[in-house]
């Protein structure tokens, strides 16, 4: 049987060169570090200077969602059709090596690269509904519908997942010989996160139980 051929670069930016070998272009990959986390990054040009802005994400197919207020400086200037870098990362450990220049840290990350499109009224509010409960299946039902206002007052851009790779340090990095004969010691420690129980909010009625969609939430990023 013909082992399949890997996927490569979908383009010449998306093409990791430094550290090569960690490079991983196959759809799965990408999409599983996307979806195991909440928090990403936007980067753009504002007035000629660069601007990296945290914010929320989620992936519905082959396009990632982030969501903004409609007066942000972000939002403006992804609403004229400028070109954005959205990133990923996981951190999930570091590495100690025998030598100086091999300390490292292992993580997962993803970067795209394209020009978002502004989501009309009504594919904002299904996309608004799908990353609700993607938090926590059952949400949007159980809260408050939003006002026209709240409608109003954000804005939901979409990022087509044309051009994108990712890049995953997973080992240990080798070493030269010389080292690996040394009395040093050399190993890893993991990371990850860690999940609590439930906080009741201090002005909540007495006798509300927490719903199941809180009870059973379990974060993605949690390995």
């Amino acid at each position: 049987m013909t082992t399949p051929t890997p996927p490569g670069p979908p383009s010449d930016r998306t093409r990791v060169r430094r550290y090569h070998w960690l490079a991983k272009y196959d759809r799965d990959t990408i999409n599983d570090i996307i979806d195991a986390g909440i928090v990403s990054q936007i980067g753009y040009v504002f007035h000629g200077s660069p601007f990296v802005t945290p914010t929320c994400h989620w992936r519905i197919d082959d396009c990632v969602y982030w969501h903004g207020s409609a007066a942000s400086r972000m939002m403006k200037t992804l609403d004229q059709g400028v070109p954005v870098c959205f990133t990923v990362t996981h951190l999930d450990g570091v590495v100690f090596s025998r030598a100086a220049f091999n300390h490292n840290i292992l993580y997962r990350s993803v970067m795209a690269f394209g020009t978002a499109e502004l989501l009309d009224d009504n594919d904002k509010k299904v996309a608004l509904a799908a990353f609700t409960d993607r938090l926590a299946p059952g949400l949007w039902a159980y809260a408050r519908p939003p006002s026209e206002r709240e409608w109003r007052a954000v804005k939901v851009f979409r990022l087509k997942l044309d051009e994108v790779s990712a890049k995953v340090a997973s080992g240990l990095p080798e070493e030269d010989e010389a080292d690996y004969a040394t009395d040093l010691w050399a190993g890893h420690v993991p990371l990850t996160l860690t999940q609590g129980a439930p906080v009741p909010d201090a002005k909540l009625k007495a006798g509300i139980d927490a719903p199941d969609f809180v009870t059973a939430f379990r974060y993605a990023g949690l390995r």
